[in-house]
């Protein structure tokens, strides 16, 4: 019974064929619709490829792309630090030469010529003993104890220990520090004292009829055999009446600021003392800041109004 309806079935499904293939040769409808299925089917599978094929296209070229672009990044971040270096560099060198052109403006005596000299370190901390700079230059070249220094502005101190390399220079701000100083115009002596960092200095022994006014320039008057003549010292920032002396004449108490910019320095001048100049003996480079006249102490001392004062270092 199995084998007959197979065989029907069968029979059937050739009759079929035989009956569409027959129709398809005259109509030629069957062969069109499948070759359109096909070609949607292959259009369709290719169009999927094509896509596949395109991502990993465009994802392998912009990682590429990506890798290059970094690699300039990268190469253009070393030139912008190499080039911020140069500028660096640049404005240091410029700085400096604007500060050398300034140097060689100042004119000083034929008799002291100048020896230039950078600025090692400063005044170490608020609590350091001396307020002190060091120097890259020592006493084999020029710069013994004594010498004086000074800046395109003025003066900055003088020498208070030479080594064979390097020196350390006392600064007018130093309360140890003593300058024999004129007034720019009305020529009236005195001594320039360091009031100690942060403080004003003070021009002691100047009588209290003296022509002195607020904002007057204050040169060194050369006779302390230290400074040449006329090097530019300070300006005069405050005049009032102060106490007495011992021969009982009343004093001007006068406070003045350097004209050197001390804590900007970075090259300075070492003056040169001609050849046969009285040089300042070895306590004289550094001595105790003079008592306060009004609590009694030491008058005006000779003819140059300098004051005596006890050696720090030996303990006098």
């Amino acid at each position: 019974m199995l084998h007959r309806r197979l065989a029907i079935l069968i029979a059937c499904s050739l009759m079929l064929f035989l009956g569409v293939y027959t129709w398809n040769q005259r109509t030629g409808h069957w062969d069109r619709l499948c070759a359109s299925v096909g070609l949607e089917f292959t259009g369709g599978v290719m169009r999927g490829l094509d896509a596949v094929e395109s991502s990993v296209t465009g994802f392998w070229e912009n990682y590429v792309a990506l890798r290059g672009v970094k690699q300039r990044n990268d190469a253009l971040e070393r030139r912008v630090q190499e080039l911020e270096m140069r500028l660096a560099a640049s404005s240091e060198d410029l700085a400096e030469l604007a500060r050398l052109r300034r140097m060689l403006h100042l004119d000083y005596p034929m008799a002291w010529p100048a020896a230039a000299s950078r600025v090692l370190a400063r005044r170490m901390g608020p609590n350091a003993a001396l307020d002190t700079i060091m120097l890259s230059s020592g006493y084999l070249s020029g710069a013994a104890a004594g010498t004086p220094v000074t800046s395109w502005q003025g003066v900055v101190g003088r020498v208070l220990k030479a080594g064979p390399g390097t020196s350390v220079v006392l600064l007018l701000t130093d309360t140890g520090s003593r300058v024999s100083v004129l007034t720019s115009e009305g020529r009236v002596q005195g001594i320039l004292a360091g009031g100690g960092p942060g403080h004003p200095l003070e021009l002691l022994f100047v009588r209290q009829n003296a022509p002195v006014r607020v904002g007057e320039l204050l040169v060194t008057s050369g006779v302390d055999s230290v400074y040449p003549k006329g090097i530019p010292v300070a300006r005069v920032t405050a005049v009032s009446r102060g106490g007495s002396s011992r021969s009982g004449s009343s004093l001007l108490e006068i406070q003045a600021e350097p004209l050197a910019d001390l804590p900007m320095l970075e090259e300075v001048f070492l003056l040169q003392r001609p050849a046969g100049a009285i040089a300042p003996g070895s306590d004289a480079v550094y001595t105790r800041r003079a008592p306060s006249l009004e609590k009694g102490g030491p008058a005006e001392q000779g003819g140059n109004g300098a004051a005596q004062a006890p050696d720090v270092r030996s303990g006098r």
